[in-house]
């Protein structure tokens, strides 16, 4: 089992920042792949970001949201540059490790325009 708890949501005005962390409770050399989804009202859950071998970004974020992690923290974070009022959604982290998907939460994001 992998627990995950996220935080840092918040509002925020169109063209801020928030950075999201995400902790695991079992070190992150464990985990396969990290990364961050988000469900805005009314709508199904969507990819954001990825990391693991490789990064992806979905292009609604690309070149505005940066995933990275700190391993000895076992944390992996979304920082979010740029934002949008679309960007308005509840972001999960999730993590695969040993074929089994984890989720957290989820934290709220709210851009005001």
């Amino acid at each position: 089992q992998v627990q995950l708890v996220e935080s840092g949501g918040g509002l925020v005005q169109a063209g801020g920042s928030l950075k999201l962390s995400c902790v695991a409770s079992t070190t992150i050399f464990s985990i396969d792949v990290m990364g961050w989804y988000r469900q805005a009202p009314g709508k199904e859950r969507e990819f954001v970001t990825v990391i693991g071998s490789r990064t992806n970004y979905a292009d609604s974020v690309k070149g505005r949201f940066t995933i990275s992690t700190d391993k000895a923290k076992n944390t992996v974070y979304l920082q979010m540059n740029s934002l949008k009022p679309e960007d308005t959604a509840v972001y999960y982290c999730n993590v695969v490790k040993q074929g089994r998907s984890y989720w957290g939460q989820g934290t709220q994001v709210t851009v005001s325009s």
